[in-house]
């Protein structure tokens, strides 16, 4: 199974956009499951369902990070091209999608966001018809595939 099927399979099972898209490729960099889950948790629901940037593409950061991400606080260049790396693929979803940002993803509208809270929706056949999700999540580690493992 690919990363990205594997993604989509765990958002069918109840996890966050961005667990979802991070725990796919924890393996890879042998990050346990509880530890990629509790990393990845809060920035679910465009972090802590506060409708922002998409947990997918927050997923996709923290992958991002891991591939290219500096450690040296003065290597300016290693940080530019992280930064370079996370605009593309950002922007790579943004045209698949129309948006990186969570409540547009959905259509949420401002009066939407402040009426729904911080408690998460019930994961029912119900609320997988009507989310766009799954794809997103997919979407998001297809992208990282083709970024860093098109050749691993």
């Amino acid at each position: 199974m690919s990363d990205s099927e594997r993604a989509a399979e765990l958002f069918g099972q109840g996890y966050n956009c961005c667990q979802s898209v991070f725990l796919a490729f924890a393996d890879h960099y042998g990050i346990d499951r509880e530890t990629a889950l509790k990393l990845s948790c809060s920035f679910g629901g465009g972090m802590g369902r506060m409708r922002q940037v998409c947990g997918a593409v927050s997923g996709m950061a923290l992958v991002c990070g891991l591939e290219t991400g500096n450690t040296d606080p003065k290597n300016q260049q290693v940080k530019t091209e992280n930064y370079e790396t996370m605009r593309r693929l950002a922007e790579a979803f943004r045209e698949a999608n129309g948006s990186i940002v969570c409540g547009e993803l959905l259509g949420l509208t401002e009066k939407d966001k402040k009426e729904e809270g911080a408690a998460p929706s019930l994961r029912t056949a119900e609320y997988y018809k009507k989310r766009p999700c799954k794809e997103l999540v997919r979407c998001a580690a297809a992208l990282l595939e083709q970024e860093f493992f098109k050749n691993k």
